[in-house]
């Protein structure tokens, strides 16, 4: 007892001192020694105690006793706890090895001098474990003497030596005895600290072989050598701990510490709550978070996101992107910001869905064929080591368009759980859309990855969102998708599930521990005592996790003693109210411990047990369940709250709704329809589960109404009462801060301050502001004190009761109907002493109207300190919004006197800043507070104000908004000054639109007139009205008021058949009322036998008919029309030499009407001349019958029918043509009978052609017993040169372009004509002069060919040629330019041509003499002579059958003369005969005059005729 006092004392001792050493951690970690035996006796006696196995009786129900083993107890748990008499911990150890009580005790007990050391297992760890022996240590030893040194040497190498042995033993006995499993001895605790502090966290950790340690962060790895600057994770003596640094906000996390050796692996958790100092609300994680300095780079990043992603829609099947530009400053080189994107606060990790891109300066998300699973809020984190900046919007999908009306849409969210060896439960979210009726239930689809065959899982429906999917393949991966089913059909998949493994959950949980111990490469897992044919226990827990119509799901936890080779499990079911049990898996046991059971009547009651089974048997039956009754646990929802739908932006609206009561909630679905109609459509696709939502991608101005229904496993709830209606437009709210405080005038006591109205007026309009002061004194400043009580309604403040030479600053809250908004930003210290500037003050109060893509209106209000004399004019400028100051530019020279200015020349889109500066007679003053920026861009829908004259001629301006709020009112100004005097404008407001009416207009109104509505973002307009406006103004006003009738034709004249006379007109428009007045002379005429009147309503013509003009009719006719109070009248004067030309037409009209009752001429007698160029006199004749006469002369001599001129006369129809030109053969009568003329005796007809022979008077007559008609047509002098003039022209038009040909003795230029007459006129033209006729260059006709010939043509014919044929009038030009290529190739032509000529003149030839065949009797003389001609002298020779001959005795040849070649052969033999040739030859050509040469015998010829008599 006393040894465990000491030992206990000395422990505090060494505590103590560990605790003074450590203060400055806020953890207790320490290292206790172990006592002699103590230790070794508790450790003993567990492992003795844990072999033991016990018997028991147990008596049956029938009582009978039956003895049992009891199942193998499972191993106690080791406890390394070193523990004093009083069962209090005092330390711990770590065992090294089991042996028995006595030999541990003559290892601990052989000393001789009291030696402190840090513990046993100091001298046990080093000689056994050589690795860690290794390890630095701190070894804490008294000094000693060299005996006790030198037997402490021999002691231990003794020891060394002894447990070597000891340990071979061990091993050779049981290999497994020295190993377990890793065990926490103290576990990880968790903390709570502030922000930018460090944590530590620590744990002691035992088992053999030495564990291996990993920690996680919310399960997924930390990897400190990645994150140095963040993480330090050390390891000592199995004391391990994770050092967090710089605690931040996002630190706060649950943290995971595993250990794992091959005997399995354990864990514990700890969380650490970082929390951060904060006057209002705890920031969120995803909330901006101010910037701080960094120690590490020695700056303070500030972080700016820019170009923002808006509230985005998209369609399923669709890509997305979603980007923003972020800018850090300052720039630190190789140093990038951390981009995270989450959606619905969760990290979003890469995949074949996310794209996530960071290119330095632009964070970009792309979703990659989008489904509603991407629905949600998206959020940018962009993290920086001085904090972290966030951006977020949301994101609609909406659904893809159904291939069958009425079908539901795809379900979502598609998940796995609780998968096993051959069972994994499915679960999914219900869609938006049931389609047009009820969904009755899901299909749910599985596919094994790698695999492209989808299998349906259930063949009938199920109603539940969730189902458990059995049948798996051990080891293999599924995906699982779902359909919904109505009564219109089944729906478009959704998208497919994560890839599941079918296996065991503890596997997967060690496969899962795989990476945290890399030093084995693989894990395998041994059993400690294995035992052969061990029937496994009962399993027990179990319980109904899952019950439905449609399936029970059972769930156990596997047996203590179940062997070593696994176990599966048979389940068993019992219906209420009788003891038979039936199995349920006949066939095959399953291996997880879960089972869903399907077929079950729903109603009754059923009992379930379990049983193990391996290959040693099958155990005994679990503990029954008890009784089960088979239908739906979960309900359905119950009806959300009344939802509360209020405005939020213009498309955009928040709906507010009380919770469903239920059990598992999925979430909300949010509907909307627009007030007359009973189409809901769905405001999100994804469910929601808080009880608030933004509504967006309304239409402005729309009435809406909204319900909610929630959903969860079982199904939809019954949507909750609908929303009063909402018109969609944006909420008011308070007003954005004042900008730009600053002092324009200063006096000993007091002080006039000006700001800037906020950017935003929150929806309302700005009722006033409030200033508050402090005192500065230093850098020490007072509270803030308010000046003013009552709301100022200027933008400037005279702050009064101020103390001379004190400083002073000022800040400016705004006020609307919402509320107050945040103060201002403080304005400079600012002394209170009086000013003794000259110059004015800065104009205050700048804002601006009328914003328009290439304009905007900047207003302002005067300085409040002149200087010694008034404001004379000002000045505005302007520059662009990210130019520096430099880029400040004046809009105008000359001083502008009036306080408002509009700004022309901005480029669309382009963000402006402007001020003003006022000036005096001493100067111009310091400028304004800077007013921007300002976007130059046009407001969609906005509206200008248009001028409006009604029926009754008044005048009014008109401006219509779209987007009027509740509390908008339209506010016209002129000068852009508000207008309260009506006796010049009564102003009309209904809804939307607001009408300005001139009372009285004049050039007093002259001006710009302007209109603001009130509560919208700057919505206006103006309208600028001149002199020269006004004056058109008026015009159209008096026009309207006294408004006449407008004509599309003035009054106008017709002659009709008959001679009948129409007056007519025509109106523009006209009602059914409008009334005419026919007049004559101021006389009103009416309907009777002499006029006819008709007015056509519909087409406003009105028509007046008379049937003749007589001379009593001469005057003025008008037609007088009243509609109303509109008038017209239209006049048509008939007078003088009008009247009696259109009489005289009249009576004609009338005269040719007559003529046309009988045959007559419908188109007299004329000529043409057809392509052809025959010339045809032609007429068309009308109203003739077969007995009417027709009769042709020709200088009053009757054509008769036997005269050739008849043959020349045709009639086709009413058309009667005359052939001058055609040939008509005269018919001869035969000589003989029967006979008649061939075709050789008939002459072919020449070319068509007219001569001064065919001159003279034509004359057609037509007559029969209903009258005549003639018509003449004279082919003489003029009427003759016509018809030549016209045959010229066609033949002129009718000739072809000039061709050009060469010819050995020149170059001839020609065009074809269809025809040519011998009074054509041709020229030829070279270089626009006319070619005289010479014997070189000739021009001329062959037949239809006109040409010119250039004989022997030299470089001066070179040209442009004009050939001018005379049309009658002006002459038709043909135009061939002969220079060039063209002159090349035809003058080579030519050249080539004439050598050609020359050749053929000059070549040798045989021109006579010589006969084709001669014969001759043997033994006479043979003398034959050729003529020869050839230039130069052709040489010759004779040949014999192609031979050459030879002048000799026999044969002589001659040549006199250059011209007679003779042969002489004296006296011929038959060898004579044969074929004999002249041959001619010079530099031209060669030539042979051929003959045969017969010499006979006269004898052998009578001897050869007598034989053949």
């Amino acid at each position: 007892m006393s040894g465990s006092v000491q030992v206990t004392q000395k422990l505090q001792h060494q505590h103590q001192q560990q605790q003074q050493q450590q203060q400055q951690h806020h953890y207790e970690s320490s290292c206790h020694l172990s006592t002699k035996s103590s230790v070794s006796q508790q450790s003993f006696s567990t492992y003795k105690t844990s072999s033991r196995r016990l018997q028991t009786t147990v008596k049956t129900e029938k009582g009978k006793e039956v003895v049992k083993l009891s199942p193998l107890p499972k191993r106690a748990k080791r406890t390394y706890l070193a523990m004093d008499t009083d069962k209090e911990v005092i330390g711990y150890v770590i065992p090294v090895f089991r042996a028995s009580h006595d030999v541990v005790r003559s290892l601990t007990e052989a000393k001789e001098e009291d030696v402190t050391e840090e513990g046993i297992n100091y001298v046990a760890m080093r000689n056994l474990f050589v690795r860690e022996a290794r390890e630095a240590m701190e070894v804490k030893v008294e000094k000693r003497t060299r005996t006790t040194h030198i037997r402490e040497s021999a002691e231990r190498m003794e020891l060394c030596k002894t447990m070597e042995e000891w340990a071979e033993f061990r091993k050779k006995m049981n290999p497994d005895s020295l190993t377990h499993r890793p065990e926490f001895i103290v576990k990880p605790r968790g903390q709570t600290v502030w922000e930018g502090k460090t944590v530590k966290l620590h744990c002691t950790v035992a088992g053999w072989p030495k564990p291996r340690i990993a920690w996680y962060k919310n399960n997924v790895l930390i990897d400190a050598k990645a994150h140095p600057e963040k993480y330090a994770v050390e390891s000592n003596y199995n004391m391990h701990s994770l050092e967090i640094k710089n605690c931040d906000f996002i630190d706060t996390a649950q943290y995971h510490v595993s250990a794992l050796n091959v005997k399995g692996e354990v864990s514990s958790v700890a969380t650490i709550v970082v929390k951060r100092f904060q006057e209002g609300k705890e920031a969120g994680p995803l909330d901006p978070k101010p910037h701080g300095f960094c120690a590490e780079h020695g700056v303070t990043f500030e972080t700016t996101i820019i170009d923002k992603f808006e509230v985005a829609f998209g369609r399923e099947g669709e890509t997305l992107s979603l980007g923003c530009t972020v800018i850090v400053y300052p720039t630190v080189k190789k140093y990038q910001p951390e981009v995270v994107w989450y959606r619905n606060s969760v990290p979003l990790k890469p995949s074949k869905w996310v794209h996530t891109h960071w290119s330095g300066e632009r964070a970009t998300v792309t979703l990659v064929h989008l489904n509603k699973e991407d629905e949600g809020m998206y959020t940018l984190r962009v993290n920086t080591k001085s904090g972290f900046d966030t951006y977020s919007a949301y994101v609609f999908v909406r659904d893809a368009d159904v291939e069958v009306e009425g079908v539901p849409v795809a379900p979502l969210d598609v998940r796995c759980h609780d998968a096993n060896k051959d069972y994994v439960v499915v679960t999914w979210k219900q869609p938006a859309v049931e389609g047009s009726s009820s969904i009755l239930g899901y299909y749910i689809d599985r596919c094994e990855v790698g695999t492209h065959h989808w299998a349906q899982c259930n063949d009938s429906p199920v109603k539940y969102a969730r189902f458990p999917v059995t049948g798996l393949v051990e080891g293999r991966s599924y995906i699982f998708r779902v359909r919904a089913l109505n009564k219109e059909g089944v729906s478009r998949p959704s998208r497919v599930s994560e890839a599941v493994v079918a296996m065991d959950p503890s596997d997967r949980a060690r496969l899962r521990a795989g990476p945290s111990a890399p030093f084995t490469g693989m894990i395998k897992f041994t059993e400690e005592d294995p035992t052969v044919g061990v029937v496994p226990g009962e399993p027990c827990d179990v319980v109904v996790t899952e019950a439905t119509k449609s399936y029970v799901v059972l769930a156990w936890k596997p047996p203590v003693q179940r062997g070593h080779e696994g176990v599966m499990y048979y389940i068993e079911k019992c219906i209420s109210g009788t003891d038979i049990w039936q199995r349920v898996n006949t066939g095959m046991p399953v291996k997880s411990p879960r089972f869903a059971l399907f077929d079950l009547a729903e109603g009754k009651s059923y009992s379930f047990r379990v049983r193990c089974c391996n290959s040693a048997g099958v155990g005994e039956a679990s503990v029954s369940t008890g009784e089960i009754t088979v239908g739906d646990k979960l309900e359905l929802p119950s009806a959300p709250g009344n939802p509360v739908a209020t405005r939020n932006t213009d498309t955009s609206v928040v709906v507010i709704w009380g919770a469903s009561q239920v059990k598992h909630l999925v979430g909300y679905y949010i509907e909307y329809t627009m007030v007359g109609t009973d189409k809901w459509m769905p405001c999100n696709n994804k469910p929601v589960k808080q009880t608030r939502f933004v509504c967006h991608g309304l239409t402005t101005g729309t009435n809406c109404v909204f319900r909610v229904k929630a959903v969860n496993a079982a199904g939809y709830s019954q949507s909750s009462p609908d929303s009063d209606a909402v018109v969609v437009q944006a909420a008011i709210s308070v007003p954005g801060k004042p900008t730009g405080v600053s002092l324009v005038e200063a006096v000993k006591d007091y002080m006039v301050l000006a700001w800037t109205a906020p950017a935003s007026t929150g929806g309302a309009d700005i009722r006033g502001y409030f200033v508050d002061y402090r005192t500065v004194k230093g850098d020490v400043v007072g509270k803030w004190h308010e000046m003013n009580h009552k709301a100022l309604t200027t933008t400037s403040y005279k702050a009064e009761n101020l103390k001379e030479n004190v400083f002073y600053q000022f800040q400016v809250r705004a006020m609307n109907m919402a509320g107050v908004s945040k103060a201002s930003l403080p304005s400079a210290a600012l002394e209170c002493k009086e000013w003794t500037i000259t110059v004015a003050g800065a104009p205050v109060g700048l804002h601006v109207l009328e914003v328009r893509d290439t304009s905007v209106v900047v207003l302002w209000e005067p300085p409040a300190f002149n200087g010694r004399t008034p404001v004379n004019g000002y000045y505005l400028d302007v520059k662009k919004a990210s130019a520096g100051e430099e880029g400040w530019k004046a809009a105008h020279e000359k001083a502008n006197k009036m306080k408002y200015m509009k700004v022309t020349g901005l480029k669309a889109g382009t963000s402006y800043v402007f001020r003003v500066r006022a000036q005096n007679l001493a100067g111009v003053g310091k400028p304004s507070a800077v007013l921007g920026p300002i976007l130059a861009q046009t407001h969609p829908g906005t509206k200008e104000i248009y001028v409006d004259v009604d029926d009754d001629g008044v005048i009014s301006m008109i401006f219509e908004c779209s987007e009027m709020k509740e509390g908008s009112e339209f506010v016209w100004s002129k000068n852009y000054q508000t207008i309260t005097d009506t006796s010049r404008l009564t102003i009309i407001t209904e809804q939307g639109k607001s009408r300005a009416i001139f009372n009285s207009p004049s050039l007093e109104d002259l001006g710009i007139f302007s209109c603001v509505v009130t509560n919208t973002d700057g919505i206006s307009s103006s309208y600028t009205l001149t002199e020269e406006g006004l004056k058109r103004l008026l015009d159209i006003s008096h026009d309207h008021k006294f408004p006449v009738i407008p004509f599309k034709s003035e009054m106008a004249m017709d002659l009709l058949e008959k001679g009948r006379v129409r007056f007519w007109t025509q109106v523009e428009k006209c009602t059914s009322a409008c009334q005419v007045e026919y007049i004559f002379n101021d006389v009103i005429i009416t309907e009777g036998q002499k006029y006819t009147m008709n007015f056509d309503k519909s087409n406003g013509i009105i028509e007046m008919f008379m049937d003749s003009l007589e001379v009593t009719d001469e005057g003025t006719f008008t037609f007088n029309l009243v509609d109303g109070k509109a008038k017209g009248t239209t006049s048509l004067v008939l007078i003088g030499d009008e009247f009696r030309e259109l009489q005289k037409k009249s009576e004609f009209e009338r005269a040719e009407w007559v003529r046309k009752q009988g045959p007559h001429f419908v188109e007299y007698l004329d000529f043409t001349v057809t392509p052809e160029c025959n010339v045809l006199l032609k007429c068309k004749i009308g109203n003739v019958r077969p007995e009417t006469e027709i009769t042709w002369s020709k200088d009053s001599i009757e054509i008769a029918e036997d005269d050739e001129d008849a043959l020349k006369i045709e009639r086709k129809d009413v058309d009667l043509t005359f052939n001058i030109g055609k040939w008509v053969i005269k018919q001869e009568k035969p000589k003989g009978k029967g006979k008649k003329p061939t075709a050789e005796d008939v002459p072919p007809p020449p070319r068509p052609k007219i001569s001064k022979a065919d001159a003279g008077i034509y004359k057609v007559i037509l007559r029969d017993d209903r009258g005549k008609d003639n018509s003449t047509f004279n082919l003489t002098d003029a009427g003759y040169q016509a018809v030549m003039n016209e045959l010229f022209r066609v033949i002129a038009n009718s000739s072809s372009e000039i061709t050009v040909v060469s010819t050995e003795h020149g170059i001839i230029l020609s065009s074809m004509v269809t025809y040519y007459n011998e009074e054509l006129r041709v020229g030829w033209l070279q270089k626009d002069a006319k070619i005289a006729a010479s014997e070189r260059v000739k021009s001329g006709v062959t037949g239809e060919q006109l040409w010119l010939k250039i004989n022997e043509p030299t470089e001066k014919d070179k040209g442009k040629y004009t050939m001018d044929i005379f049309d009658g009038k002006d002459g038709v030009k043909r135009v061939f330019d002969l220079t060039g290529k063209a002159w090349e190739e035809a003058f080579e032509e030519f050249q080539r041509l004439k050598a050609a000529a020359i050749a053929e003149r000059n070549r040798a030839r045989v021109v006579g003499g010589l006969p084709d065949v001669v014969a001759i009797q043997e033994g006479k003389s043979l003398n034959l002579t050729g003529n020869v001609w050839g230039e130069p002298v052709p040489e010759v020779s004779w040949t014999k059958n192609d031979r050459e001959l030879v002048s000799d005795e026999r044969y002589k040849l001659k040549f006199e003369h250059g011209k007679f070649a003779s042969i002489t052969i004296a006296a011929v033999t038959t060898l004579d005969s044969g074929k004999y040739a002249l041959l001619v030859k010079n530099k031209y050509g060669t030539e042979a005059g051929e003959f045969t040469v017969s010499v006979y015998n006269p004898e052998e010829e009578e001897n050869k005729e007598e034989k053949k008599g």
